[in-house]
């Protein structure tokens, strides 16, 4: 089978939905082409569904443009589409002396980005509010909130499909071309094909990279080197003493074994630092070993955390395009002017806060495609 079509999306995660559902209100004949059985296996589904303020990122980066962007964009299209959302708040926790010039830091670089709602709070009104904490001061983010994201993606699926955009499940891309300015995509699994496009747009998370090395005639002095980093998480056996999602002070590779909830209640931990091995075929069982780890980060902030309390859950791996040892990188979203194949779009590096900045990458796509 071999056919052309306007615009094709490659991974059905939150962020190639996010463009999918963009690119079909303009209009074209959009194809999501998705290796996995179902929308949104990856990274999109092992994630801490927060909704981020846009705090910690570099000033003018597209990781603090784009999320706190984003973030106004999810919320009114949770509040238009009937997704269920909580706006808990968020309490970044200085558990020590040493940390309160850390949180500080942290108050202006959110200020840089232009989250100016952070409260300053002091111990004795962090009690007030949290009385299960141990912290010298805290800043209260009521922006930051949480998100049932299946239903995000299933309403991201639902209007591009309602404005004739086509799922094709089970579908790894295999190899595909550059020629003449064509752009040819193959792929596998229940029903093989070949497809024309005008527009391409690599969303494929985890695979994005090795993806771009697959198409004949993309200039690979384009394609970055890729690292995983995975994430562990633990839940609480009992009823978590808090309202708030609670944080630490970040650390370099993350944001620190936090606390969040998820819709239900349910309080988990998580994720850690794991890199992982070149090569390594991720597998996301959690050893609960790394527990012992958690319990020491955690007494940090929550010292009545009891053992034998967290058990392990789940985890995630973030495309990460820094190595352990770099600084932390930005959003890559590589468009015609970057690499000089016209239509084409690679977003590489897109972690956290990709699900919050989903629908502003979105956006931002159609900038680099100048459809508007």
């Amino acid at each position: 089978m071999s056919e052309h079509v306007d615009a094709v999306v490659i991974g059905a995660g939150v962020v190639g939905l996010a463009c999918a559902r963009a690119l079909a209100l303009t209009s074209k004949e959009v194809i999501i082409i998705e290796a996995d059985k179902a929308i949104g296996m990856g990274t999109s589904s092992r994630n801490s569904e927060v909704i981020h303020a846009g705090i910690y990122y570099p000033k003018d980066s597209l990781k603090a443009r784009l999320c706190v962007e984003g973030k106004h964009m999810l919320y009114e299209f949770c509040d238009s589409h009937g997704v269920p959302y909580k706006k808990l708040g968020k309490l970044i926790v200085a558990s020590s002396a040493e940390q309160v010039e850390a949180l500080k830091a942290i108050k202006r670089k959110a200020s840089d980005n232009g989250v100016d709602d952070l409260i300053w709070l002091d111990k004795e009104e962090v009690l007030q509010k949290e009385p299960a904490l141990k912290a010298e001061a805290a800043l209260l983010s009521p922006s930051t909130g949480i998100i049932d994201t299946h239903a995000y993606m299933l309403a991201l699926q639902g209007e591009a499909e309602d404005h004739g955009a086509i799922l094709a499940l089970n579908s790894p891309i295999t190899g595909g071309q550059i020629k003449d300015g064509v752009i040819s995509l193959h792929t596998g699994g229940d029903a093989p094909m070949s497809i024309t496009a005008d527009i391409v747009i690599n969303s494929a998370g985890l695979n994005a990279i090795k993806l771009a090395r697959l198409i004949e005639g993309f200039p690979q002095s384009h394609i970055p080197q890729d690292y995983y980093c995975k994430g562990n998480y633990f839940s609480l056996a009992t009823k978590a003493p808090f309202s708030h999602l609670i944080y630490p002070v970040p650390e370099k590779a993350g944001l620190g074994v936090h606390l969040t909830l998820d819709m239900g209640g349910q309080a988990r931990f998580g994720p850690d630092v794991e890199w992982l091995d070149e090569g390594d075929h991720i597998n996301y069982e959690v050893a609960p070993h790394r527990g012992d780890k958690f319990y020491e980060a955690i007494r940090n902030y929550w010292p009545a955390l009891k053992d034998g309390d967290l058990q392990a859950d789940y985890s995630g791996v973030r495309p990460k395009i820094q190595s352990p040892d770099g600084e932390a990188k930005d959003f890559l979203i590589q468009g015609p002017k970057d690499h000089g194949i016209l239509g084409f779009i690679n977003l590489f590096g897109i972690e956290s806060p990709g699900l919050t900045s989903s629908l502003a990458i979105a956006k931002e796509v159609i900038n680099k495609l100048e459809l508007n």
